[in-house]
């Protein structure tokens, strides 16, 4: 269809806790109409079995991208652990080498800005569980250029991830529980919610 742009889905989380949500998170949606991009902390040194862990709780394809891929929707991209999944345009993907960790624990929001770089208006921000504070920064960007943002209700210390990207600038469209996220963004995809 002439003019079509799918929605680019962003989430970010860190560690165990955000390894269980983003396998809940899965598990909720359908085949959805949009491309979902994933960044989860990970220890850079060992072998990432994260494909396949993800791809047990989703109906949608797991893939890990590559260098210029032409981005899908129904699909779910992930980057290595030492390989930051971004986008270069508005249908390309790309992976950063990191080998000296010169983003260290920054890769939520190195993905989320280059949505606001390079995504259009249709582009969504999530924050799940994890510690310290990345991706308050790029979910505000998100904000900020008029997409959509949520994060998880915080669970955790208030210094986590979700806390830090509640209280750092500006308003969050929607904070709840898995569920709630997974229908907001499943809303948004087909029409039913209005963006902000």
């Amino acid at each position: 269809m002439t003019g079509y742009a799918p929605w680019t889905v962003a989430v970010g989380a860190s560690g165990s806790e955000g390894l269980q949500d983003l396998r809940d998170l899965l598990r909720e949606w359908p085949d959805l109409d949009a491309v979902v991009m994933i960044v989860l902390h990970r220890p850079w040194t060992s072998l990432s079995r994260l494909r396949e862990v993800l791809q047990r709780s989703s109906r949608m394809s797991v893939v890990i991208a590559v260098q210029g891929e032409r981005l899908q929707p129904g699909r779910v991209y992930i980057g290595e652990p030492a390989s930051h999944l971004t986008l270069i345009s508005r249908t390309e993907g790309t992976v950063t080498p990191d080998p000296d960790r010169m983003y260290g624990n920054r890769t939520v929001d190195l993905l989320f800005k280059s949505l606001v770089a390079f995504g259009g208006m249709r582009i969504m921000g999530i924050v799940l569980e994890g510690s310290l504070d990345d991706g308050s920064r790029g979910l505000a960007a998100i904000h900020d250029a008029g997409g959509l943002t949520m994060v998880i209700t915080p669970n955790g210390p208030p210094a986590g991830m979700p806390g830090n990207a509640i209280s750092y600038d500006g308003p969050v469209d929607v904070i709840g529980d898995i569920k709630t996220i997974a229908q907001a963004v499943e809303d948004t995809v087909s029409g039913r919610r209005r963006s902000s």
